[in-house]
C-alpha cells in the first residue's frame, strides 16, 4: 500500500485531502505541525512514507525547515502546499528538495493528480538503461542508482538522479524543458516549467559543475539543456 503523509495546520484541509487520497486507495496520516511530522517519519521505519504533502506556512516549525531535515536522512517524495503569493517559497522550496508544489487554493482534485504524477516516476523512472555509465570525473550506476564525481560519493534525491541519468544516456542531445518534464515528471505533469530549472541549479550544485563553463550540463539559450560530459 502506498503510504502519505498530510502535513497542515488546518484541520479541515487535512480532513478534505485526506478524504480524497483514501478514495484513491492511499493509505493516509496526518500531522498538524512539523515536529509531529518529523516524529511521524521517524516513526515509520517498518512502513516508510512515500510521499509528503507539506503545507508550507505553518507556526513553529514551518514546510521548508521540515523538508531540510528530511532531506538529510530520506529521498522521501515531497510536494509542497504553498500560498499564490509565495513564488519565493516555492523556488526555495524546490532548491531544497521538493518534487512538486502545488497553489492554495486548489482543487483537491488536482492535488491527487499531482500526487500520482510524482509516485508513477517511482514506478516508470527515466528511460530505462541499466548499463552502468562512466565519464571524466563522474560516474553513473542506474542499477545502485548512485553517482561518484572524481571518486567520491554524491547523495541526490530520486528526482535529481533521475534528472541527470536521463540526459547522461544522451550525450550531446539538446533536451527542452518540457521533454526533461515529460521524461522525468511524468507526460501528465502539468506545473511551471521552471522547476526544471531549480533543479538543473540544484544538480549542478552536487556535481561541481560551473554554469559559465560547464563540463557536465550546459544550457542551450532558449531551448534547454544538454549533457556535455566525455565518456572515459
Amino acid at each position: 500500500m502506498t503510504r502519505i503523509l498530510v502535513v497542515d495546520d488546518e484541520p479541515p484541509i487535512r480532513t478534505v485531502l485526506r478524504g480524497y487520497l483514501e478514495a484513491e486507495g492511499f493509505v493516509v496520516s496526518e500531522a498538524a505541525d512539523g515536529s509531529s511530522a518529523l516524529a511521524e517519519l521517524r516513526a515509520g521505519a517498518a512502513e516508510p512514507i512515500d510521499l509528503v504533502l507539506l503545507d508550507v506556512m505553518m507556526p513553529g516549525m514551518d514546510g521548508l525547515e521540515v523538508l531540510r531535515r528530511l532531506r538529510t536522512v530520506a529521498d522521501t517524495y515531497v510536494i509542497l502546499v504553498t500560498a499564490r503569493s509565495e513564488e519565493v517559497d516555492k523556488l526555495v522550496g524546490l532548491g531544497v528538495g521538493a518534487d512538486d508544489y502545488v497553489t492554495k487554493p486548489f482543487s483537491p482534485r488536482e492535488v491527487t493528480a499531482r500526487v500520482k504524477s510524482v509516485l508513477r516516476r517511482r514506478r516508470e523512472g527515466p528511460p530505462r538503461d541499466d548499463a552502468l555509465l562512466r565519464f571524466e570525473g563522474l560516474t553513473v550506476d542506474p542499477i545502485g542508482r548512485e553517482i561518484s564525481v572524481d571518486g567520491a560519493p554524491v547523495r541526490l534525491t530520486t528526482l535529481e538522479f533521475d534528472l541527470l541519468h536521463a540526459l547522461a544516456l544522451a550525450p550531446g542531445r539538446v533536451f527542452s524543458r518540457a521533454q526533461l518534464l515529460e521524461q522525468v515528471w511524468g507526460n501528465d505533469f502539468y506545473g511551471d516549467e521552471r522547476v526544471v530549472d531549480v533543479h538543473i541549479r540544484n544538480l549542478r550544485a552536487e556535481l561541481g559543475d560551473d554554469a559559465t563553463e560547464p563540463h557536465l550540463i550546459a544550457t542551450v539559450r532558449g531551448v534547454g539543456y544538454k549533457f556535455v560530459g566525455r565518456l572515459r
